[in-house]
């Protein structure tokens, strides 16, 4: 029973590692470049949710909307501010200074919000229904839902429409994509405010189930960028289903070890898993240029 427990709590919160993860995927598919304050953005949309929901009493509809749509605008700052600017120059300083904005963005919301825990109330975190002799909240089931979801609709997006080939274009040749009419800067602009758009979509997913704090994001942002690379950041469904397989152990390797060794554990296995495959276990080797 414990096993089974553990591996409901695993999937649930595997699935927010990788609908973090997949904002790492889209940026990158779409601009080879990552946003490294993905985890401020989580933290973002859980504190927007509940100083909006609760704080100031909007219906929790609109407050979900308002705090995803400033998710957005923030992944929008981020790329016309913290990466736009060192790309045209040929730099990759844009890691650094997605690190650094994210670190601005947490402070800035410390000191807003406070170091106190909250809870961010939900009607699917209320009650726990029983389920094979488990007691499990309807989000904890609808989380996993959420997460496969997005991905499989990115995946679709990216290989069945002309507008997801075009963002794919962008990538494959800027000068191409131009061209042919794609507007390169836009599309990159989109792509990150997609990607923050899915951490917030993960921060008020996950808070109900937790709390909501201005250090939430800081952890979580970097487990999700090892999903990324484990997964394969190329890929949608990759990235998603070593979320789960991530969510999986690190819940087993609480239960059956102990919390104390849980990163140990589940990082290790990381460390394991590019070992074995260097690309992802979903990516592919690139071309080599000689």
């Amino acid at each position: 029973m414990l096993v089974l427990s553990a591996l409901v709590s695993g999937l649930a919160q595997g699935a927010m590692y990788g609908l973090v993860a997949l904002g790492y995927h889209v940026t990158f598919a779409v601009s080879r470049t990552v946003n490294f304050a993905q985890g401020s953005a989580m933290m973002l949309g859980a504190v927007l949710g509940y100083v909006l929901g609760v704080r100031e009493g909007w219906p929790m509809p609109l407050a979900v909307a308002a705090a995803l749509a400033l998710c957005a605008a923030f992944g929008l700052l981020v790329e016309r501010v913290l990466v736009r600017p060192f790309v045209r120059r040929g730099s990759e300083a844009w890691l650094m200074a997605t690190v650094a904005g994210g670190l601005v963005l947490d402070n800035a919301a410390m000191f807003a919000f406070g170091k106190e825990p909250r809870a961010l109330p939900s009607r699917l975190a209320e009650r726990p229904v029983e389920i094979l002799g488990l007691g499990l909240y309807p989000l904890q089931l609808v989380i996993p839902v959420v997460g496969i979801a997005v991905a499989a609709a990115l995946h679709l997006l990216s290989r069945r429409t002309a507008h997801g080939r075009a963002l794919l274009a962008v990538v494959q040749n800027p000068t191409a994509a131009r061209l042919m009419g794609i507007d390169v800067g836009r599309a990159v602009a989109l792509s990150y405010a997609g990607s923050t758009l899915l951490a917030g979509i993960a921060g008020l997913l996950i808070a109900p189930l937790s709390s909501v704090t201005a250090e939430m994001g800081t952890l979580f942002g970097i487990k999700a960028f090892a999903v990324a690379i484990v997964g394969g950041i190329g890929s949608a469904p990759g990235v998603v289903a070593a979320g789960l397989a991530y969510g999986v152990v690190e819940a087993l390797a609480t239960a059956l070890v102990g919390s104390s060794w849980t990163q140990i554990v589940v990082f290790a296995a990381v460390i394991g898993s590019l070992a074995l495959r260097p690309n992802g276990l979903f990516g592919a080797a690139g071309p080599r240029k000689v």
